[in-house]
């Protein structure tokens, strides 16, 4: 499997598993010419107020030699997360709340072993 599939399978495996969590998944691997986020999603609304949306890395690695995925999510990548992150809500007129978060899966199986909801930039 290329690193490109390998790496769409693993945004599906995430999102799967926030859908599970109680998130509604707006948008994976959304693109701009400038910018991509892996994974959009916000928590079902609780009381009547709705959750921030949150703008997730997705990183996969399959063998442990290779590091962890929350390695590879640099100064760098955050800046970048938080660029792609302010372009999404200008383009689609959002108002409200938004934080930065990743989802670190290993292995062949795709295993879930971190979630980060709040990447302080």
């Amino acid at each position: 499997m290329t690193n490109y599939a390998s790496g769409h399978t693993a945004e599906k495996v995430a999102a799967e598993y926030l859908s599970q969590q109680g998130y509604d998944i707006l948008a994976i691997n959304w693109r701009h010419k400038r910018a991509e986020i892996d994974i959009i999603a916000r928590k079902h609304k609780r009381f009547g107020r709705p959750y921030p949306l949150l703008f997730f890395e997705v990183k996969h690695r399959k063998k442990d030699d290779q590091g962890t995925g929350l390695e590879y999510i640099t100064p760098q990548k955050v800046r970048q997360m938080a660029f792609a992150a302010e372009l999404y809500v200008a383009i689609n007129d959002y108002a409200g709340d938004f934080m930065l978060g990743a989802i670190e899966l290993s292995g062949q199986d795709y295993t879930i072993t971190e979630v980060i909801e709040n990447i302080v930039v």
